[in-house]
């Protein structure tokens, strides 16, 4: 189901209907029978495919490459060349204000406090959804601070400055009562933090005119593990989300992932083929952008790799002209920009935005989305190969065939 629904880009609604009316895929499940009146709820299948961990879909894309090495009649022991590359998997975040952020913050904060606080029948917040109303009144007085009067703008975050105040002392007696669980209390103090920031940071920008840092910043209140990435493509000069590192070989299978939560590319160049040498010790070579490129990188990557073609930034040396003018490292470094073409079927499958809520599920979504790539891809040889015997017999010869 994960595999299909990654396949299609498509969400858990279609990805309901699919399981419970299309013949095709009810076959795939074991309910190719008309009789078989088997269904699936919805809860049933988001709660069975969220199961899938990263660590668990890494093993079965180990699985998934070395029968695609097998199907395209790779010899045992025979060396892999890959090409390595990174790109940005958006999150789902919208118009990252700080404005919009304590919004955000304070409507679930109210929410939350509200429920828990009823539920522990402590009094107080007995009115939350009319102070989430009032709350918003002055959200949207301060969202357009080309019209707004100062008086508005500290209004806003004033309000919900007294808000949070009030939350911590709630927050103070539900631990001390102890009958509120403890997820209740770490979502609370959760967004009792991201609306402390974000008050002080409108503070700070709105009124006093500072420029906040982008490195105090924080782009989503409920995926906030996404990064302000400029990497000054032409049309895109700012991307929101998380830097994805992906390895391909030269049968088109990807052999390894790592999600960049920090660092750049030059900081995941050495974990990266030591993950996949780990897995594939078959590795022979490697292909890199310069974004790759440091002198502890290129010391390294030689030790791992027979063939490591990682080109230099700046200006060349009369060695490194040398290095790079070899007939391996020219024929490899043509054939890096490949990988852009893999980079672009995963986000065809389900990479160009990813919708999952939290880290873990960012990582699952992620990994899944290699396993169906891997997987389309597999169907493909097998496709080209079928295609190939079927030729061959009309032609009157008789190709090797696979099993």
């Amino acid at each position: 189901m994960g595999v299909v629904m990654q396949g299609l880009d498509c969400d858990f609604d279609r990805l309901h209907d699919l399981v419970n009316r299309h013949e095709s895929v009810r076959a795939f499940l074991g309910h190719s029978n008309n009789w078989d009146k088997t269904r699936y709820s919805y809860q049933s299948i988001v709660d069975n495919v969220t199961l899938l961990t990263p660590a668990l879909l890494d093993a079965v894309n180990q699985l998934i490459v070395e029968c695609g090495h097998t199907v395209s009649h790779k010899a045992p022991g025979e060396t892999l060349h890959g090409r390595c590359d990174s790109f940005v998997v958006e999150t789902d975040v919208y118009d990252p204000t700080d404005v919009n952020l304590l919004w955000d913050a304070m409507r679930c904060l109210l929410r939350v406090v509200g429920r828990e606080t009823s539920r522990a029948q402590i009094g107080g917040w007995r009115q939350s959804k009319h102070l989430t109303a009032s709350v918003q009144k002055k959200f949207n007085q301060c969202r357009n601070t080309s019209r707004a009067r100062r008086t508005d703008i500290k209004a806003y975050p004033d309000q919900c400055h007294g808000l949070v105040t009030r939350a911590e002392e709630t927050l103070l007696v539900l631990r001390a009562v102890g009958i509120t669980k403890d997820k209740a209390l770490i979502s609370i103090d959760h967004y009792l933090r991201h609306a402390q920031r974000q008050i002080d940071q409108i503070d700070r920008r709105l009124l006093r005119g500072e420029t906040i840092p982008t490195a105090e910043k924080v782009f989503s209140v409920f995926e906030d593990y996404t990064r302000w990435i400029s990497k000054g493509k032409a049309g895109t000069p700012v991307e929101l989300g998380v830097p994805v590192c992906v390895l391909e070989d030269d049968c088109g299978f990807i052999l390894h992932h790592r999600i960049m939560w920090k660092g750049s590319d030059v900081d995941h160049a050495q974990p990266m083929i030591e993950d996949t040498l780990a897995r594939f010790p078959a590795l022979h070579g490697c292909s890199f952008d310069r974004g790759f490129h440091s002198p502890a990188n290129r010391v390294r990557l030689d030790e791992l790799l027979v063939d490591n073609v990682l080109p230099r930034k700046g200006d060349l040396t009369t060695a490194d002209k040398e290095r790079e003018s070899g007939a391996t490292f020219v024929t490899m470094r043509r054939r890096h920009p490949g990988i852009e073409s893999k980079i672009n079927g995963l986000e065809h499958h389900g990479l160009s935005r990813v919708r999952a809520y939290g880290s873990k599920g960012f990582a699952r979504v992620v990994a899944l989305s290699v396993v169906a790539c891997n997987i389309h891809h597999l169907g493909r040889v097998l496709r080209r190969q079928r295609n190939d015997v079927l030729n061959g017999l009309r032609l009157g010869k008789c190709p090797r065939l696979v099993a």
